[in-house]
């Protein structure tokens, strides 16, 4: 969604809070990560598995980089010098982000599937 986001306003010069939308990031912490031990207890226990990983912190502002500007004296945006601000956005790292997220997901979901595998084999062996 950040990512679709900043898209979106990558030619957005004005908004409510005044001057050029700025670049949204995410700031992602791990989670505990709990020993397969742990894992296997809670869920002979009947608790349930602990949900272990990455989880989204927050949402923040990119302030690191500058705004882009270009000379447009016609822009209603324009400054005294004829300069408008855009946002600080790259469209090609926007979108390197976006495959590298699919990606991932690409990746953990062939992961859930290859466990899901093993333990259907597994139990099968077991029927034999």
């Amino acid at each position: 969604n950040v990512i679709s986001s900043n898209i979106a306003n990558v030619n957005t010069t004005r908004t409510p809070s005044g001057g050029p939308y700025v670049r949204r990031d995410v700031v992602f912490v791990a989670e505990p990560v709990n020993s397969f031990d742990e894992l296997l207890k809670k869920e002979m226990d009947g608790n349930g598995p602990v949900i272990s990983g990455v989880k989204v912190a927050k949402v923040i502002e990119d302030r690191r980089r500058p705004f882009i500007l270009k000379y447009d004296p016609t822009h209603p945006d324009a400054d005294k010098n004829g300069y408008v601000k855009y946002p600080n956005i790259n469209i090609v790292e926007e979108m390197v982000n976006l495959i590298l997220s699919q990606r991932s997901f690409e990746a953990d979901l062939s992961v859930i599937r290859t466990s899901m595998n093993m333990v259907r084999r597994a139990i099968e062996i077991g029927r034999v």
